[in-house]
């Protein structure tokens, strides 16, 4: 404190620069929690109220109808069973397949070798192209009659198939042409992959470690984080698939592949069962925020963060 100031004025000046900071602070963030509020907060409230009333497009008024909507997914409605596994047995293999398969390519991009920026554009570029463009391309490549994907199989005498239009093969079709966008995962690899010391190596090499030592006691645990990121992030986009039901199937054959996002969009959009699609979308961000709050966990006995061991 300055000579002769008085310690009231101290403070007094003190609390004046908290409150700018706090004014400065709140107009910054304004914007952000603006948007949260309208756009995210506002709706889900909104959708919370819809999913307890009868609401539909075509009716006059709102009725009341409290649990009745919950009541019927659980006890009435086949198709919402049905969509429920379904869309299990999508994420049950997408999920793996594309942790495993982007983690392998990301170790290959982020080795010393000739080209490798072109490699790594190269894989990257699928994730951008639009979804209704990808979906015909692979419309056309699993054809069961005419598609190259077939043609090249008969060409090397070895057994065919129906892909899309099976009961027991579309989904695992579907996982097959979603890990044409992996793209984004691989970059988020290669980032976590960047960040590995190089001396951590050199101590395996010294020690006469090869590379399983320096995949499994370096490479895993230190790249554990981005793999957490990742796996969360696949669980999420797995459970809310939706284009690749919409644009290649429909949903079938059979309802096959009819996933959950699906038929809740059908649901809202093409019988107008807004209430209903509401509790329908209630029951899906439960399920997501439980595999979420499971993942995390589960994560104490896995995941390492430099200095301050597992997590």
């Amino acid at each position: 404190m300055a000579q002769g100031q008085s310690p009231l004025l101290g403070k007094a000046g003190t609390r004046s620069r908290k409150q700018k900071a706090f004014l400065y602070g709140f107009l910054f963030t304004l914007p952000a929690t603006l948007g949260f509020l309208l756009f995210t907060a506002g709706p889900m409230a909104a959708s919370l109220f819809l999913s307890l009333t009868d609401y539909s497009i075509f009716k006059d008024g709102i009725r009341f109808v409290g649990l009745d909507n919950f009541i019927r997914l659980f006890t009435e409605d086949e198709l919402f069973w049905k969509s429920l596994k379904v869309t299990f047995y999508f994420v049950v293999l997408k999920v793996p397949a594309t942790i495993i398969v982007s983690f392998a390519i990301a170790l290959l991009l982020n080795m010393n070798l000739k080209g490798r920026a072109l490699f790594r554009t190269i894989v990257y570029l699928p994730s951008i192209v639009p979804a209704v463009a990808t979906s015909m391309i692979w419309i056309w490549l699993l054809n069961p009659d005419l598609g190259l994907v077939n043609t090249v199989l008969r060409w090397l005498h070895l057994p065919t198939g129906m892909w899309l239009y099976a009961e027991n093969s579309v989904i695992p079709s579907i996982v097959l042409t979603t890990m044409w966008g992996i793209g984004g995962t691989v970059v988020i690899f290669l980032a976590g992959l960047s960040g590995i010391p190089n001396q951590y190596y050199e101590a395996i090499e010294v020690d006469g470690g090869g590379w399983r030592h320096k995949l499994f006691h370096i490479t895993i645990p230190m790249v554990s984080p981005t793999i957490f990121f990742n796996t969360i992030m696949t669980i999420i986009g797995s459970f809310q698939v939706f284009n690749e039901a919409y644009i290649l199937t429909q949903g079938g054959p059979n309802n096959s592949s009819l996933f959950y996002i699906f038929y809740l969009w059908r649901t809202a959009f093409r019988d107008t069962e807004m209430g209903y699609a509401s509790a329908l979308a209630w029951v899906m961000f439960v399920i997501i925020m439980l595999f979420t709050l499971l993942i995390f966990r589960t994560s104490k006995s896995w995941v390492y963060y430099e200095g301050e061991g597992r997590s």
